[in-house]
């Protein structure tokens, strides 16, 4: 039987993202970005923890900032570690595989910013 494991989501970047850099050299970004549901009263906000790698976190770290609106795709993605104090953490992500960013933080009108999906070289 099929199965599908597929997240997309719409939403502004809580904060700066985090970049970091692999032992192997791969730049990671990670980041927080909120969606909104309902109206008035009965709005409410979502966080989800957003993760990518390769020439996308390349593009992120050079185009996303926080307040940056963005369409993601990517996998839920369920992960456990072990915090310094010994404490068992469990994280639920999205691991991205494509990004467009619809309107950058600085701006008031419609960004036109390429999509980027994959590691597919960057449309600049």
């Amino acid at each position: 039987m099929a199965s599908v494991n597929k997240a997309i989501l719409i939403g502004h970047v809580g904060k700066d993202p985090e970049i970091r850099t692999t032992t192997n050299g791969d730049t990671v970004s990670s980041f927080s970005l909120a969606t909104n549901s309902g109206y008035g009263d009965n709005k409410t906000t979502d966080w989800h923890n957003v993760i990518f790698f390769g020439k996308t976190a390349d593009f992120i770290k050079d185009y996303v900032k926080r307040g940056s609106q963005l369409y993601v795709e990517g996998r839920i993605a369920n992960r456990n570690y072990v915090d310094k104090n010994g404490v068992k953490k469990y994280v639920t992500e999205i691991k991205g595989y494509s990004v467009q960013a619809l309107q950058r933080a600085d701006a008031n009108e419609r960004d036109s910013s390429p999509t980027l999906e994959n590691d597919d070289s960057i449309p600049f």
